[in-house]
């Protein structure tokens, strides 16, 4: 019975990743995965990330952000951690089997270790949100005559551009509507910007959010999810009667790639923010694929990340009627 014991109890805990169940990743620096903001014009950071140029002053680790219970990840207290490591410490030096010197060997891999913070759920002043830009949010958000915010990074940032304007006009132009996305950012530079000035001053109607892509290079989906969820968090403090499309981000990349099993393992998570009163939550990411999971012809840019005028198009026309529902 005992060898059974600890056979499921090491079962489960080489089964967590590293860093997913207990956030156990290290904090990355600025450099890890984030590309700075062209204005809204730019061309596509490199590697193909939803960023720009890089540079600018070193990004210091805010403060963290609260979390939504719905998508928080289990973090065992001190008190926990050290019950459940004597546990599993007692098993192995009492187990008789075969497999004694492995448990033994292998037991650093097996305790679990005090969870770190994660970055993704932070007030981080990201190097998107210093200088023109951010200050230029601040003062559109005092002057307030915004019914419906449109928040994330380039993905939503580029609805400006010249060759896809025509597209927002189509779909928001009946509104008054602010863009305050940044090329680049991530879940923690929108929740900074929030909290400092870009959520003050104005009260939306309606909020369309997608973020999170330019978090998968340095964090896990549990992580990321977190991160989202401090956003809609921080957008009920200071929008409390808005109503926040959430959009499950987009894919990327082609299909059988990594990253988007873990965009679709986020996705998942963030789901479950949806409440129906002030949070709705939409996943329109087939819009863009074919049969195969390919992006259709002439929607997504080469990068196979930032949408053309046509997927623009496909996304105007996938949200607008929910858009008109929560503006009324």
């Amino acid at each position: 019975m005992r060898q059974r014991r600890i056979a499921l109890f090491v079962t489960l805990v080489l089964a967590l990743p590293a860093g997913r169940a207990f956030a156990q990743a290290a904090i990355p620096g600025p450099a890890a995965g984030v590309q700075g903001a062209p204005a809204p014009g730019g061309a596509a950071g490199p590697g193909g990330r939803a960023g720009g140029r890089g540079g600018g002053a070193p990004v210091v680790i805010g403060p963290p952000a609260p979390v939504p219970a719905e998508v928080a990840i289990p973090r065992p207290t001190p008190a926990e951690l050290d019950q459940t490591n004597a546990a599993l410490k007692r098993l192995i030096d009492n187990d008789k089997s075969a497999a004694a010197p492995l448990l033994k060997k292998f037991e650093p891999l097996m305790l679990l270790q005090t969870p770190k913070p994660n970055n993704a759920a932070t007030f981080t002043q990201t190097q998107q949100r210093m200088g023109a830009r951010h200050e230029g949010f601040v003062a559109q958000a005092q002057q307030g005559n915004i019914d419906l915010l449109l928040h994330g990074d380039s993905i939503t940032d580029w609805w400006l551009q010249d060759a896809n304007k025509p597209m927002f006009d189509k779909y928001f132009g009946q509104y008054r509507t602010a863009n305050f996305a940044v090329a680049g950012d991530t879940t923690q530079g929108v929740a900074w910007g929030l909290r400092n000035g870009e959520g003050q001053g104005f009260q939306p109607k309606a909020i369309m959010l997608m973020i999170g892509t330019n978090n998968t290079g340095a964090n896990t989906a549990p992580e990321i999810a977190e991160g989202v969820g401090a956003v809609v968090m921080e957008m009920r403090r200071d929008f409390p009667n808005a109503k926040i499309l959430l959009l499950a981000i987009f894919p990327r990349s082609t299909p059988g790639d990594p990253v988007r099993d873990k965009i679709a393992e986020v996705n998942r998570i963030i789901s479950k923010l949806q409440d129906n009163q002030h949070v709705f939550y939409m996943d329109i990411g087939q819009t863009f694929l074919d049969d195969k999971g390919v992006f259709l012809p002439d929607s997504f840019r080469a990068d196979n990340l930032h949408p053309q005028a046509k997927g623009y198009d496909l996304w105007g026309q996938a949200v607008s009627a929910k858009i008109a529902e929560l503006m009324k």
